[in-house]
C-alpha cells in the first residue's frame, strides 16, 4: 500500500501529492530548490520555514483507505 504524502506550500491552496519520501525529496531539491538541510528538516519535522527555506512548507500524511 502506498503511503501518500501531501506537500502544502505557503501561498498555494492545492497540495502536491507524492507516493513516498524518495519522490518528495527529489521534488524538493530539484523543483523547489531547497537545500539538503531544509529538505531533511521538512522530512523529519513535517514542516520547515524561513530562514531555513524561502517560504513555509508542511507535510501531511494520508492514512491508507480501509476496505469495508
Amino acid at each position: 500500500m502506498i503511503g501518500w504524502l501531501d506537500l502544502l506550500t505557503e501561498g498555494d491552496t492545492h497540495p502536491r501529492r507524492f507516493d513516498g519520501p524518495a519522490s518528495l525529496r527529489a521534488y524538493l531539491l530539484r523543483i523547489e530548490r531547497l537545500s539538503e538541510d531544509a529538505a531533511d528538516a521538512l522530512m523529519e519535522d513535517g514542516q520547515v520555514a524561513p530562514p531555513l527555506a524561502r517560504r513555509e512548507y508542511r507535510l501531511r500524511s494520508l492514512a491508507p483507505a480501509t476496505s469495508p
